[in-house]
């Protein structure tokens, strides 16, 4: 007989069995491109003290970002009223573009949309991103929304995760995830900290969006699948909110970026991806491909050294770091559009990791 703790147990065994479509994938960025070496001479007067670090710059594996206002507004001081406005207008304005992309992408309208979840970490809005979003575009008026904030780096993932359970709940349903962040907005010239050195190195915009679907409903709409999602799972590391994050100040977010990161990294990676694998009956011997998020060169350096893989199988990552930069929770979705469009197949593992110290991941077959 089975006692209530393993009836719970074998239901959620069954719950954890996703079987996700991917129906599309859609990326944006705005329109200020800005090489790497642009933004080295910029930091040298922003940051004259740390100018003898430009190494760090050279070393990023960035060649070019993107930001949505002109690299001049970086060097201005901007308080919470004029961040948030500027916020607002471009964040709904490149939403818009990878939500009707994504749309077409999949051979929908938005009408067909039947749940939208919207997630972002660089900026405020009241009403949601997602409210606003639906007095701009056709929408349905009973469309379900889903607002996240806070999960960082890690959102697009983590939000594609909690995308993918609503999709899983209602079969049949397209749910469109969307995210976008606005990590130049975030710059504050004051701040002469480390912290905000490295974030300059690193950091650019852009948004991301994808439409999912569960396999068992009724509907014919859209077209093929450009992968399934299998399982997805997160990791949380007590007592590291130090690690990476917001402090909140008079003028704007306060970047929290710790050293320490890649030795949690290597030292902890491994057995937190192998307890979310075993889970699943899954190993890493499994996988074809890692598409993780490329939060900077020491990053996915770590990343390979303690998985033991080849570049080649993180070769996509390193591919948008090198065009994008890091775009926070846009660019693991940015990483899953050029492995589809580079014609990725087998099993992959998505990943990416934000603050908490977090890390959130998605098994997907293609």
């Amino acid at each position: 007989m089975l006692t209530v703790a393993s009836s719970s147990a074998a239901r959620l065994q069954r719950a954890d069995v996703l079987e996700v479509d991917i129906l599309s994938v859609a990326t944006a960025v705005p329109g200020h491109k800005i090489l790497q070496s642009e933004a080295l001479e910029r930091a040298k007067t922003v940051f004259p003290q740390l100018a003898r670090l430009d190494g760090l710059y050279a070393n990023t594996g960035i060649d070019t970002r993107y930001s949505c206002e002109h690299p001049d507004w970086c060097h201005e001081p901007h308080g919470w009223e004029d961040r948030t406005r500027s916020f607002q207008r471009h964040a709904l304005s490149l939403l818009e573009r990878v939500a009707v992309d994504a749309a077409e992408r999949a051979g929908l309208g938005l009408q067909d949309v039947d749940a939208l979840v919207v997630n972002t970490v660089t900026g405020l809005a009241i009403p949601s991103l997602d409210a606003l979003l639906c007095n701009r575009l056709a929408f349905r008026e009973d469309v379900e929304r889903l607002p996240i904030f806070g999960l960082g780096c890690g959102g697009g993932v983590g939000g594609m995760a909690l995308a993918a359970r609503l999709a899983q709940s209602r079969p049949g349903a397209n749910v469109l995830f969307l995210t976008v962040d606005l990590c130049t907005l975030c710059a504050r010239p004051n701040d002469k900290s480390m912290g905000m050195f490295v974030s300059a190195a690193l950091f650019g915009d852009g948004a991301a969006g994808v439409i999912l679907r569960a396999r068992g409903g009724s509907r014919e709409d859209g077209g093929r699948s450009l992968g399934t999602i299998r399982a997805v799972g997160d990791h949380f590391w007590r007592d590291s909110e130090h690690i990476m994050g917001w402090d909140i100040k008079s003028d704007g977010f306060g970047v929290v970026l710790s050293p320490e990161l890649p030795s949690l990294l290597r030292e902890a990676l491994v057995p937190a991806i192998n307890k979310f694998l075993d889970r699943h009956e899954m190993s890493l011997e499994d996988f074809k491909g890692f598409l993780f998020h490329p939060g900077g060169r020491k990053i996915l350096e770590t990343a390979e050294a303690a998985l033991g893989i080849d570049r080649n199988l993180i070769a996509h990552s390193w591919e948008v770091l090198r065009a994008y930069g890091n775009m926070s929770s846009a660019t693991a979705l940015f990483v899953v559009k050029q492995a589809v469009d580079a014609g990725v197949r087998g099993r992959n593992l998505i990943a990416a990791f934000g603050p908490g110290f977090s890390a959130y991941f998605i098994v997907a077959d293609f």
